[in-house]
């Protein structure tokens, strides 16, 4: 069975930081693009951040270009989202995805969905 399990989210103030963490089992991250879509009531999914661990390939969105960052640590089989300087339109779920493919463009090509976190961000 496919898990992956989204943790670190909470309730920050403008400028804060969070880390988020997708623990990833029933796969192993070097074999698949990890992703970090974020989701707000009403609005299609957005693409933050993916990684290819086994070459260190990572892409951003330019919302959050320069404030996260996204890293692997292969041991833990689990991937980070590092979020500073956090604004209150950083406010969403943030999910946890795995695929074939690395890209921001669309959700609907990853193959596994995980849970969600929720990130909230007050001015």
């Amino acid at each position: 069975e496919v898990q992956l399990q989204a943790s670190g989210g909470g309730s920050v103030q403008d400028g804060g930081s969070l880390r988020l963490s997708c623990a990833a089992s029933g796969l192993v991250i070097d074999d698949f693009a990890i992703a970090w879509f974020r989701q707000v009531p009403g609005k299609e999914r957005e693409g933050v951040s993916v990684i290819r661990s086994i070459d260190s390939t990572a892409y951003y969105g330019d919302s959050v270009k320069g404030r996260f960052t996204i890293s692997a640590d292969k041991d833990k089989n689990t991937v980070y989202l590092e979020m500073n300087s956090l604004k209150p339109e950083d406010t969403a779920v943030y999910h946890c995805l795995a695929g074939g493919v690395a890209t921001l463009t669309s959700p609907y090509v990853y193959d596994y969905w995980g849970q969600g976190t929720q990130v909230t961000v007050s001015s």
